[in-house]
């Protein structure tokens, strides 16, 4: 039976921001000077970009329930801050093609969305096989119970990077041709009738992948990544930085060739990206080499910060380059459902 509804404010009051301090010191506000916090959720960093700096902050999210919750930080903060519904591969039109001086972006799943079981992010919870972001479009439900089997396995492997998605699709298939899967606990059912209940030993369950492929699929999640970065690349001012917060491998990943082919280090991300994708003249300097991770007592304080990823960059003077999402490695699926 799903749980009871989490409020904007329960969620926000719940939510921890990731990498706080380190964000922070790589994104280096200053007074004047204008931000873009693409992922605002519960309002974690923009709250301490705006304590920092007597600086201004746009505040995106594609999530209703985040913009409804940042209403007591609106008003808190009054001019300074701008909060808008909307993805953030869309920051450029967002901000009107103003330019800025920072670019945060913390990518994938907030712990307000896991946490309410009516979203359907989660699989210890039962709820609604949802899954959207921004409460619109086709919902988990509809790929389960729509997309053709060969597909909907070849989704599983590939975003979920999930071994064993042939005998889920096939499991997912066989269920649906009874009765169509219409909660979060239907899926976990299906996954654990191919591959069985979570054993002791085994450190995640074993619907995990499955959960987050879908979660990635029906929110666009690696396009809309994708497209933020060379959004940010456009707008920010030279000495701008742009900081991304990642958590799984395949959003790192498109972080790393992004600030690999955009500062001159192409080599580093992949032997398999085109040469052509390199920059002749980088446009970012890379802020560290590779990538900082939380620490230790952050990990105990909060364990699902453990991993994260940062990797930050500051724009040069030089043009910003032609996207490119096969230069990124961004995955291409087809049988989305429309």
């Amino acid at each position: 039976m799903p749980g009871t509804t989490i409020t904007a404010r329960e969620a926000s009051q719940r939510h921890v921001p990731v990498m706080l301090n380190e964000v922070l010191a790589a994104l280096s506000p200053a007074a004047g000077e204008t931000y873009i916090d693409g992922t605002f959720g519960a309002g974690g960093y923009t709250r301490a970009i705006l304590g920092a700096a007597d600086c201004r902050v746009i505040g995106v999210d594609r999530d209703p329930a985040a913009i409804a919750g940042g209403a007591e930080t609106v008003a808190a903060f009054g001019a300074r801050l701008e909060l808008v519904q909307g993805t953030f591969s869309d920051i450029e039109a967002i901000s009107h093609g103003e330019p800025v001086s920072g670019v945060v972006l913390d990518i994938g799943v907030s712990s307000m969305q896991i946490d309410d079981p009516e979203r359907g992010f989660s699989f210890l919870r039962d709820g609604p096989l949802d899954m959207r972001m921004s409460r619109s479009g086709p919902s988990a439900a509809d790929v389960v119970n729509s997309m053709k089997t060969e597909a909907l396995a070849d989704l599983i492997y590939i975003l979920g990077e999930e071994p064993r998605s042939r005998a889920i699709a096939r499991a997912i298939d066989r269920e649906r041709s009874v009765q169509p899967l219409a909660t979060t606990l239907d899926l976990v059912r299906a996954v654990e009738r191919a591959t069985g209940p979570q054993r002791a030993k085994d450190r995640t369950h074993p619907a995990t992948r499955t959960f987050q492929a879908l979660r990635i699929h029906v929110n666009g999640e690696l396009e809309q990544l994708a497209e933020a970065l060379f959004a940010a690349e456009r707008l920010l001012v030279e000495g701008g930085r742009l900081v991304v917060v990642t958590f799984h491998s395949l959003e790192d990943r498109i972080v790393k060739r992004f600030f690999a082919s955009r500062s001159g280090h192409i080599a580093s991300a992949s032997r398999h990206l085109p040469a052509q994708g390199q920059a002749d003249v980088p446009s970012f300097n890379l802020l560290f080499r590779g990538h900082q991770e939380p620490g230790a007592e952050e990990i105990e304080r909060n364990p699902r910060a453990r991993s994260a990823k940062l990797r930050a960059g500051v724009r040069t003077a030089a043009a910003a380059l032609k996207p490119n999402l096969s230069l990124l490695g961004v995955p291409m699926l087809k049988g989305r459902v429309h």
